[in-house]
Order: C-alpha cells, then sequence, then structure tokens
C-alpha cells in the first residue's frame, strides 16, 4: 500500500510547492476517488500553515478535488461516462499536439525525450508490469509532446484544464493487467514517428495509444464494481 507520508516543505513559496505535492500524492493513487481530505493533517504533514495549503487546495477545486459545504475537501470523483469523455476530448487534442510535435520539436528535445523513456524503462513498476506512474511536468512524457507542440491553445487547453484530472485515471489504466507494458511499447512506437517527423503516424500512434488508455481505464471501474459486489456477498 502507497504511503501517506508527505516530506516537509523547505522552501519559500510555500503555496506552490504545496500545490505540486499535492498533485503528486493525489495522482499516485494514495487517497481514493471521493475521499474525504484533512485539511489539519495535510498541513501537519507538510510542515506550513492553513494559509498557503488553503491556496494549493483552491487551484486544484475542480480540478483533483471538490469542496462542499458542511463537509469539506474530498478528491474529485468522476462516473465511467465522464471518464469516457475525458479521454475522448484528450485523444482529439493529444492527437493534434503530436501531429504538431512532429514538425516543431527540435533534435534535442526529442533526444531529451528518448532519454525520459530510457528512464521510464528502468523503473520497476514498468518492467514488472505492476504500474506505469509518471511524474508531472518535465518528467511526463505526454506534457514534454504537448510543450513540444509550440501551440499556447492546445497547451492551455490540455494542461490548465484536463491534465490533472486525467493524470488519475491514466494511473488507474496502467494498473490493469498488462497495460503498463503496453503503454510505454506505444510510447516508443510515438517516439518513433516524431524522430521520423511523420505527422499522420505521430497522431496515428497517439490516438491509438489514448484509446487503449481509455478502454482499460473503463474496464478498471467494472473490475472495482466486481470487487465492491464480491466483498459484500462475503460480508452478507
Amino acid at each position: 500500500m502507497t504511503s501517506r507520508a508527505l516530506e516537509p516543505i523547505a522552501i519559500t513559496s510555500l503555496a506552490e510547492e504545496a500545490f505540486v505535492k499535492l498533485v503528486e500524492v493525489i495522482t499516485s493513487g494514495t487517497y481514493s476517488p471521493g475521499e474525504r481530505l484533512s485539511e489539519s493533517e495535510l498541513a501537519r504533514q507538510l510542515g506550513i500553515s492553513r494559509g498557503p495549503l488553503r491556496e494549493a487546495l483552491g487551484r486544484l477545486e475542480g480540478r483533483l478535488v471538490t469542496r462542499t459545504p458542511r463537509i469539506g475537501i474530498s478528491v474529485i470523483d468522476f462516473r465511467p461516462a465522464e471518464v469516457s469523455q475525458l479521454f475522448l476530448v484528450r485523444e482529439a487534442l493529444e492527437g493534434m499536439a503530436a501531429r504538431l510535435a512532429a514538425e516543431a520539436m527540435t533534435a534535442g528535445e526529442i533526444d531529451d525525450l528518448r532519454t525520459l523513456l530510457e528512464e521510464h524503462g528502468r523503473k520497476p513498476d514498468i518492467s514488472a508490469g505492476q504500474a506505469y506512474h509518471q511524474g508531472i511536468g518535465d518528467d511526463d512524457f505526454h506534457f514534454a509532446i504537448i510543450k513540444g507542440a509550440r501551440s499556447e491553445r492546445l497547451e492551455k487547453l490540455l494542461l490548465d484544464e484536463v491534465y490533472y484530472q486525467l493524470r488519475l485515471h491514466r494511473l488507474r489504466a496502467s494498473t490493469q493487467p498488462g497495460r503498463a507494458q503496453a503503454a510505454f511499447g506505444e510510447h516508443r512506437e510515438i517516439l518513433a514517428a516524431l524522430v521520423a517527423r511523420n505527422p499522420d503516424a505521430a497522431e496515428g500512434c497517439m490516438r491509438r495509444h489514448i484509446r487503449n488508455a481509455r478502454l482499460n481505464a473503463l474496464s478498471s471501474f467494472v473490475d472495482e464494481s466486481r470487487g465492491v459486489a464480491s466483498e459484500r456477498r462475503r460480508a452478507s
């Protein structure tokens, strides 16, 4: 089980660092969708006051957390139909980002992307087929391609609107049996299309990759429902 320990913050921009740490811990699956978050406990673990914590949580409202009157803050929870719609939007937008990146990314950026993918391939959770968990920002394969597309509008739509929510479900998808290694192989195909400067192939590979992720994410909902039903039968 993933540890819930958070390292204390020791830099000036407390709210910004709290935001980054909260994104990491929530999208890692440490907290379940719909689970309530204690502001006092989070502030204690991060070693900060509630002021910067609340600022960070405010930035996450509607992205990764929701605030309910008289209940407080909880991790956002989506129905399967909503998750499907998120992935469909992502497929269209990231497919276009990959197409643009095939033409706009510099040779150095593609080399950096290759190095990043090599680093991912050495992660034990991927090699063991357990999950494909990426960091945020520069440690994220998709983030690098979106940046490499050189489109401010696409970047805003993907990184401001759906990026954080999809991180929750990308992890959900990658924990399905066989998905982590398959996703890594799909990333390699996308990289090959970028190296070849082939916009059609880059878009096609990205769309296929995200389509597979969507199907796996939706399958995880079915598996969870079956697990809950099984637990209820054993308890009855």
